[in-house]
């Protein structure tokens, strides 16, 4: 067995543990959480860190243990995750503020488990461990080493419907979600932080403002949505090629890479 196929299978079965892991204890370590510290959002927080051991440990064993936030791509600049973050979310929030009303709803808990925690986790193990590590230490392309993680991530959202064409609508959206923000991960020199606070930045418009129960969202949402895609693809695309980079996905990181 080749290091590429062993790191891949290590990666697999490690994810396969933090699933197994977190469907059966994540309730249940919350609740104990909360009976101690009567904080929802904080004890979610704390929750989604111990269940996500089995991707930390795999993360230390696959590289050197100095590696472990490289390989994740913590150790890259948080604030230019923020700013460009901030800058390609302003047509969400513009428009949702013009279109919809305040939630007057929204609590620190919905922040803390909705945008903090949804934001930062789902990155950091989906597009961090699951996206990053295969396509950074293995042979697989792209598309390969995306597809699981964005059926995954897309399968996660189902619960916010029962209706079937909604349910469609759902998947396909975080889906494809799923795939832009490991896009975003790579062509930013895999800095974690990019998708992070994308991520949250979006999540955090959704709640600001009655946008929607659910990721579908109506047309003005999904237009105004679609115009942030654009400004994270467009600027994306302009920044690397004033520094003469070249697009870290192309075709020939598609489906396989070379050694």
């Amino acid at each position: 067995m080749n290091k590429s196929t062993k790191a891949l299978l290590i990666i697999i079965i490690s994810f396969g543990a933090y699933f197994a892991f977190d469907a059966i204890f994540f309730k249940d370590i919350r609740k104990w959480l909360f009976d101690r510290t009567n904080q929802l959002g904080i004890s979610h927080i704390l929750t989604y860190l111990i269940t996500g051991i089995p991707l930390f440990s795999v993360t230390l064993l696959i590289g050197k243990r100095t590696d472990f936030f490289r390989n994740l791509g913590i150790d890259k600049s948080i604030m230019k995750g923020l700013l460009f973050a901030l800058a390609c979310t302003l047509p969400m929030y513009v428009g949702f503020s013009f279109i919809f009303e305040f939630n007057s709803d929204i609590s620190i808990n919905t922040i803390l488990i909705g945008v903090v925690s949804a934001g930062f986790f789902e990155e950091l193990y989906f597009r961090g461990f699951l996206f990053g590590l295969p396509f950074r230490k293995t042979k697989l392309g792209f598309l390969l080493s995306v597809i699981f993680g964005a059926l995954y991530f897309g399968s996660l959202h189902l619960y916010q419907s029962t209706e079937l064409d909604e349910l469609l609508g759902i998947f396909l959206v975080t889906f494809l979600g799923g795939i832009f923000f490991a896009w975003a991960f790579a062509e930013w020199n895999f800095n974690i932080w990019i998708p992070i606070f994308l991520h949250m930045l979006m999540n955090l418009a959704w709640e600001l403002f009655s946008v929607s129960d659910n990721a579908l969202g109506g047309i003005y949402a999904n237009v105004f949505r679609l115009l942030t895609i654009a400004l994270v693809i467009v600027l994306t695309v302009l920044y690397k090629k004033r520094k003469g980079l070249k697009l870290t996905i192309n075709k020939k990181s598609l489906s396989f890479q070379k050694s």
